[in-house]
C-alpha cells in the first residue's frame, strides 16, 4: 500500500493518550509511587467523562 492508511483500532488508543497528555501533569512521569499515577489516570478519566455526560444531547434519542 502507498500513502497514509488508517490502521484498525489505532485511533481508539491514540485518542486515550491524547486525552491523557491534556491534563498536563501526565506528559512526564513525575510520580514516585504507581498508585499516584494511576489516581492521576483515574482523575483524568474522571474530568472527562462528567464532560461528556454534561453537555447537551441534540437529537438523540
Amino acid at each position: 500500500m502507498r500513502g497514509f492508511v488508517v490502521l484498525p483500532k489505532r485511533w481508539i488508543g491514540e485518542r486515550l493518550f491524547a486525552h491523557l497528555m491534556r491534563t498536563r501533569r501526565l506528559a512526564r512521569d513525575y510520580e514516585r509511587r504507581t498508585t499516584s499515577a494511576e489516581a492521576m489516570i483515574y482523575w483524568s478519566m474522571i474530568l472527562l467523562m462528567t464532560r461528556r455526560l454534561a453537555r447537551p444531547h441534540s437529537g438523540r434519542g
